[in-house]
């Protein structure tokens, strides 16, 4: 890969260090055909985190990652940088979440949630209690409305700052103040009395 280090994980996936969104976009636009792999290098475990949280499906977060990039990749040539790329990949991937929230109809009751790897400091008691409060969590994160639950997982999750939030869902920076309010309101009440 010309110059970007990279390296091996556990898994043998190669994963790419931070580089250059100008440089890459500028490979891109002169017909370098590696740039937009190292931008999916780059940004693919945090897209498909965020379509995870906002899909709470493996399989799901998986094809709405892989259609995001798809979409990016269409879309690249156009791009205008007002935004980050970070943030612009940030907000086609959330509109693809929203999307298959959309035209998917089934119930997530009785679906396994994503395991997290429990941290072999905590006795088997902190474990379970962890796993219990993660997993209320993410119950109530499911009930909310798909745009409650966007602003609140790219901001508690994702760590956005609210310009930022406002700038991938395209509505103003209050419109994602009141919304963070009414999600955390909302969970408040779901989560009272579970933990």
């Amino acid at each position: 890969m010309d110059g970007t280090k990279t390296e091996d994980t556990p898994l043998n996936i190669v994963v790419a260090k931070k580089t250059d969104d100008t440089g890459i976009l500028e490979r891109f636009k002169q017909g370098d055909s590696s740039a937009f792999r190292d931008i999916v290098l780059t940004y693919q475990d945090r897209i498909y985190n965020l379509c995870l949280y906002m899909l709470h499906d493996v399989g799901d977060a998986q094809e709405a990652a892989q259609d995001a990039f798809v979409k990016a990749y269409r879309a690249l040539p156009g791009f205008e940088p007002r935004a980050s790329l970070y943030t612009w990949l940030y907000s086609i991937a959330t509109r693809t979440c929203l999307d298959y929230r959309r035209k998917t109809i089934r119930t997530l009751a009785g679906e396994p949630l994503p395991e997290e790897m429990p941290s072999t400091d905590l006795s088997p008691e902190k474990r379970y209690e962890t796993r219990e409060v993660s997993e209320a969590v993410q119950r109530a994160l499911q009930k909310l409305p798909a745009k409650l639950r966007a602003v609140i997982v790219l901001r508690e999750l994702e760590e956005l700052a609210y310009e930022e939030i406002g700038e991938v869902l395209d509505v103003s920076t209050g419109t994602v103040k009141s919304r963070i309010s009414r999600a955390r309101e909302e969970l408040r009440k779901l989560l009272s009395g579970r933990l």
